[in-house]
């Protein structure tokens, strides 16, 4: 060490010690800070010169800057802090679409259909272009702190103080028996709570006598990798590797079943879609190349690399590619991402165009075959191939009823329509009991028609099916506005041709 001290005070040059060295990029960046003719914003530059660099990797490695850095967590979290409501704007006014049950507002008092016109009195919300993530912002904040909202309930306005808390994020959609021996659990997402929902649930249904199960992953576009591996676990026998994980510079490493699972022998169905990515689709490939389940629907969106996230001094993240993943078989399902980032994003409208999404026999793949344990013919090279293909139902989705939702025409509708009768909807004490016994008809549809003029949108012209479809779809929305997205499903999975064609297996 005292050698060491002494060599480097009596060297010249600290170049021995230290890289000094810059490159072009950091030269030029050096150059603009300093000599630029104009000012710059700091942060701008920064961002600016950051998604350059990431624009030549892969589609899945993003910077987040310190402001949005926290909000990129919550989801995968699986909480925030805040007061617990569902809300949306109609008419320039904040209204409460649904609170959340036992959760701060509750507690306070808020109640569906309350328009929030203040915050703290100094703020408003009212009649004016606020944006949905500004209106966020104001009410969230750190659990225990206080804020107090000025709201109109009828012809009453009232103040109402409420003390902030942890709000989950579930990724568990909804658990139920489909049937008296089928279950059905839907996850929206991976999170770092996703394996603790599944278990309590699934050790409810077979509690209620589950024998078989289906298992929705459509939409869901990935999350935590190890949370869909422990899910794995509960379906495969000891020491059956799920998945490995392999790059240029991060050695091989293999993730292997290691407990006695709840349901390693039951009938099992998986349901995947276009939108089914990431940890979905370890999930699905692991069970598929093990022969423990049924995969049903279309292919997978085809993401096979791992991101790893790294803190940075400034507070922001960067979510960093750093692997492949690959399958039991070693299937790397990643497509392709060489023609640019919009056109990877957009890969299923291209799937849609030529046809995959409604022909089964386009969709399979052109990468390389693998044989299962069972003899089953799988494919690498883009996404997890179904077992039993479900096509994409395009004569349900005319040019009127699109509109309905890109102009935010039907969420409107369903709000009103539930607060004008609400005293109807309250008999309905489950999503089961409202399933079985109202239909939205005649009544709902004139009611729709002349909301949808309001928007410029004329339903006239669809067709007959079509018509009945999405009167369904209408009860279902229904449903959610009661009971969220557990009172949904429940409903809409009544006419789901994927769910249909899995309580046939």
């Amino acid at each position: 060490m005292y050698l060491g001290f002494k060599l480097r005070a009596e060297t010249s040059s600290t170049v021995f010690f230290t890289n000094t060295q810059k490159n072009e990029l950091q030269e030029v960046y050096d150059l603009i800070r300093s000599r630029y003719v104009d000012n710059l914003n700091q942060d701008s530059l920064n961002n600016a010169v950051i998604n350059d660099v990431l624009a030549h990797l892969d589609p899945h490695s993003v910077y987040f800057p310190p402001v949005d850095a926290a909000g990129a967590n919550e989801e995968l979290l699986g909480n925030f802090q805040g007061i617990g409501v569902e809300f949306s704007m109609f008419s320039d006014t904040v209204n409460v679409l649904n609170v959340i049950e036992n959760g701060p507002s509750f507690k306070a008092g808020i109640e569906v259909g309350d328009k929030i016109i203040t915050v703290n009195d100094t703020i408003s919300l009212a009649g004016k272009k606020i944006k949905a993530d500004d209106v966020r912002k104001t009410l969230r904040g750190p659990g225990g702190s206080q804020v107090v909202v000025t709201i109109i309930r009828g012809t009453e306005t009232k103040k109402i103080t409420i003390t902030r808390g942890i709000i989950p994020l579930p990724s568990l959609d909804v658990a139920y028996m489909i049937t008296p021996q089928t279950g059905f659990i839907r996850l929206n997402k991976f999170s770092e709570t996703t394996y603790k929902e599944f278990m309590f649930n699934l050790e409810n249904l077979q509690k209620k006598g589950m024998q078989k199960l289906i298992l929705d992953l459509r939409g869901n576009g990935g999350g935590y990798m190890q949370e869909a591996v422990s899910i794995a676990d509960q379906f495969l026998s000891d020491n059956k590797l799920i998945v490995y994980t392999e790059g240029n510079k991060a050695p091989r490493a293999d993730y292997k079943s290691r407990v006695e699972g709840l349901f390693e022998t039951g009938k099992l169905v998986v349901l995947v879609d276009e939108s089914s990515a990431s940890a979905s689709e370890i999930l699905a490939g692991a069970l598929q190349d093990w022969d423990r389940a049924t995969i049903i629907g279309r292919r997978t969106f085809g993401k096979g690399l791992v991101q790893q996230p790294f803190q940075l001094s400034d507070g922001g993240m960067l979510r960093l590619t750093i692997a492949r993943y690959y399958t039991p078989l070693g299937r790397n399902i990643q497509k392709p991402y060489d023609k640019g980032k919009e056109q990877y994003q957009s890969d299923w409208i291209d799937r849609l165009h030529n046809g995959e999404l409604v022909k089964a026999d386009t969709s399979t793949p052109k990468g390389k075959a693998y044989k299962t344990p069972g003899g089953h013919v799988v494919y690498g090279g883009g996404g997890i191939t179904p077992d039993i293909f479900v096509p994409f139902d395009t004569s349900s989705q005319p040019r009127p009823i699109i509109d309905l939702y890109l102009k935010g025409t039907l969420n409107n509708f369903i709000y009103n329509y539930y607060i004008t009768n609400k005293s109807t909807f309250s008999q309905f004490k489950t999503p089961e009991q409202f399933a079985s016994q109202f239909e939205a008809g005649a009544k709902e549809w004139d009611a729709l028609n002349t909301f949808a003029r309001k928007d410029s949108i004329n339903l006239s012209s669809i067709a007959a099916k079509s018509k009945t479809d999405f009167m369904q779809t209408i009860k279902a929305q229904l449903a959610r506005q009661i009971w969220r997205t557990a009172g949904y499903y429940e409903v809409m999975n009544l006419q789901d041709p994927m769910v249909k064609k899995a309580l046939e297996q």
